[in-house]
């Protein structure tokens, strides 16, 4: 048996014949930076999240980066996120110049706790990143209504979230700006790093596109320091095929995840919660296990593939030491990382496959009370 965590190949055996001409076809025309596929992307990924721009960059990390910057964001100033999310969240902010201030997350949905951000909010605050992960959207009208009120701006870390709806509004359309990662294995990924920056605000994204591009909008003049972060035309002509079919994905996602869901009802693996208003997109499947490594194991040995997504917490890095944030100070986010594990979730998965992780993590493991 072999069921990888993500099945990357088994999606492109789907779209081989589109993604190979539209391969060739950016190769002949040379249109390699910038370009028509780079437009034509941006233009159907903003109408796909509900927003008027979108700018293509080079990844997701960047996009944050990029969309704190284009705020004005940077040096002196704090940015409000979880520790629970991959280290590109916190870069972003540091990458600014500002400093990342972590709060904890919810028990049950494993997201930020809007119910912290009050405590956390100081003169030098700015801006809000709430992370959807997994594929679910944050409590968001609690965010924007904390948010408002102090004047914050609310920046969606977007990264896993393609498709996800709060209240029936895509992620990408509820805050001020929302970051995307395309990287390969996102429900909407390209063909290796690739990001994207949307919001309603076209003077700021005006100005994060100029800072992308060598703060350049004329050739060879620059008005500011910028970077060079843009999608390159290959990669934008990948994910307009990918974008075309990313709802049906998303809706195999949710298949196998109700069936993932149901299939544990009476075990002892705890599923992440979904909020009653969210609409996930299930980039990832996570349970819970006080056994994780023999469950993790049990598991392997049968050719089953998992994940831990993320095993230690960004406060407790070595890189955010100078944060002075201990053991205990999150204890929630702490807990989770200790038991989280992701089981294989992709929109190939056959049944055959889904009934096989359930047997095996269920019958061939002691964590279990089905009977």
């Amino acid at each position: 048996m072999n069921i990888p965590l993500v099945g990357l190949f088994a999606q492109y055996q789907q779209i081989k014949a589109e993604v190979d001409l539209a391969i060739e076809k950016i190769i002949n025309s040379s249109a390699f930076v910038g370009g028509e596929a780079v437009q034509a992307f941006e233009e159907e990924f903003a109408r796909y999240c509900e927003s008027d721009h979108c700018v293509g960059v080079a990844n997701g990390t960047d996009a944050i980066y990029l969309a704190l910057r284009a705020l004005g964001i940077g040096q002196g100033d704090e940015v409000i996120t979880v520790s629970h999310t991959f280290i590109a969240t916190a870069e972003g902010i540091t990458l600014a110049g500002a400093k990342p201030v972590f709060i904890d997350i919810k028990e049950d949905t494993m997201l930020m706790d809007p119910a912290l951000l009050e405590a956390a909010i100081t003169p030098r605050t700015k801006a809000i990143i709430p992370v959807h992960l997994y594929g679910q959207t944050c409590e968001m009208d609690e965010i924007l209504r904390i948010a408002r009120k102090h004047k914050l701006k609310v920046v969606e870390d977007a990264a896993q979230a393609h498709g996800a709806k709060w209240k029936g509004k895509r992620a990408g359309s509820l805050g001020d700006v929302a970051c995307f990662s395309f990287y390969p294995g996102k429900n909407l990924g390209a063909f290796g790093d690739a990001g994207g920056v949307v919001s309603n605000d076209k003077a700021m994204t005006d100005r994060l596109r100029m800072i992308a591009n060598h703060g350049s909008t004329t050739k060879y003049s620059h008005e500011v320091e910028g970077v060079n972060s843009r999608l390159d035309g290959l990669q934008a002509a990948i994910l307009r095929i990918k974008l075309r079919r990313l709802d049906e994905w998303n809706e195999q996602r949710r298949s196998h995840a109700k069936y993932y869901t149901g299939a544990l009802g009476k075990s002892q693996l705890t599923p992440v919660a979904v909020h009653q208003d969210a609409e996930p997109v299930w980039h990832l499947y996570v349970v819970r296990s006080t056994e994780r490594e023999e469950l993790q194991k049990t598991l392997s040995d049968e050719g089953i593939a998992t994940g831990i997504h993320y095993p230690t917490p960004l406060h407790l890095q070595p890189a955010y030491k100078y944060l002075d944030m201990p053991f205990g100070a999150l204890p929630i986010t702490e807990r989770v990382a200790r038991e989280i594990v992701s089981l294989p979730m992709y929109p190939e998965l056959t049944m055959v496959d889904l009934e096989a992780v359930i047997k095996i993590a269920t019958t061939k493991s002691h964590l279990c009370t089905i009977t």
